[in-house]
């Protein structure tokens, strides 16, 4: 197929592309490179490759982009809750309205597999599942504009939405303001964290299983479309108390602490049932275990803090 991928060389995208690529699928890869990231360099010499380095809120360039694609893929994100925060306006016209636009362009045939976020769900309750019949509480912009992307999608129909869980591991454009991939550089060069409600849950990813889980449903998207799906590692709905646990079983001397007061600003806190997507044969590759190896070799390469969308 022909799928164009907006956002093509961010956390995701770096990662997707290739994969995308060694399926044997043609990739026109749109990015406004605002990071000045070199990730993609790695794929340049692939024939099947175009980059184009622009804007998805663009109309004049979506519209010639889009009209040979067989799917989209709308990675293009300010991703994250302090981000979308800092930049209201950008993250209504990147998050939402360049969703709308491609809706908006596309023909009734052409498939749309979006990443929304399971940070919809908000505040859980305490021991149950979150399902994709969950009711959406999102508590911030960015879930928010994430949520009301998901439904546009939804309602125009021909289009999977992908729930992902907080992702973490290694990319070509590495993020260190992910939670796992925080904790993790924190034990390996800081030695200690301090956490704010350690209790607060959550569902974790790994970032090739993200990119398996877009080719899943691209290959599955006639029994898939119309649906949303939460993507997550079903043995991973850790607090964050265990998360450090996890992390300390490979960096021994990793010391962390509950703070007695002040309170973490992202008051996100539930668990998440996965077995939607799983029952439609879509199964993880990368354990938590197996993803903190690979971060903690990987912050031997690494060794400064520029990796991230803050």
């Amino acid at each position: 197929m022909k799928i164009l991928v907006t956002g093509a060389a961010g956390y995701i995208g770096s990662v997707l592309v290739p994969r995308l690529l060694a399926e044997g699928h043609a990739v026109v890869a749109l990015d406004n490179f605002m990071y000045n990231q070199s990730s993609l360099l790695d794929v340049c010499y692939h024939d099947k490759l175009t980059i184009v380095r622009g804007d998805t809120r663009d109309k004049n360039v979506m519209a010639k982009l889009m009209k040979d694609a067989d799917a989209i893929f709308p990675l293009a994100c300010l991703t994250g809750a302090p981000l979308c925060a800092k930049e209201p306006l950008a993250a209504q016209t990147t998050l939402l309205d360049a969703v709308k636009l491609i809706l908006e362009l596309r023909s009734k045939q052409q498939m749309v597999i979006f990443p929304t976020t399971n940070s919809g769900y908000g505040v859980g309750e305490k021991g149950k599942h979150c399902t994709e019949e969950t009711p959406l509480r999102p508590i911030s912009l960015y879930g928010k504009l994430k949520v009301d992307a998901e439904n546009a999608i939804l309602d125009a129909g021909n289009g999977i939405t992908l729930r992902l869980a907080t992702a973490f591991g290694i990319s070509p454009r590495m993020r260190l303001d992910l939670l796992v991939n925080d904790f993790t550089y924190r034990a390996v060069y800081d030695r200690f964290v301090i956490l704010f409600e350690a209790h607060f849950n959550r569902n974790y990813i790994h970032v090739r299983d993200i990119s398996k889980a877009f080719i899943h449903a691209l290959n599955n998207f006639d029994k898939m479309k119309d649906q949303p799906y939460n993507v997550g590692l079903s043995d991973a709905n850790l607090t964050k108390l265990q998360l450090c646990q996890e992390i300390k079983k490979l960096v021994p001397d990793f010391y962390f602490v509950e703070a007695t007061i002040g309170e973490d600003p992202d008051k996100r806190d539930y668990i998440v049932s996965n077995a939607k997507i799983e029952k439609t044969g879509f199964t993880p590759d990368v354990s938590l275990q197996k993803g903190l190896q690979e971060l903690i070799k990987g912050y031997q390469v690494i060794k400064r803090n520029q990796f991230a969308n803050i």
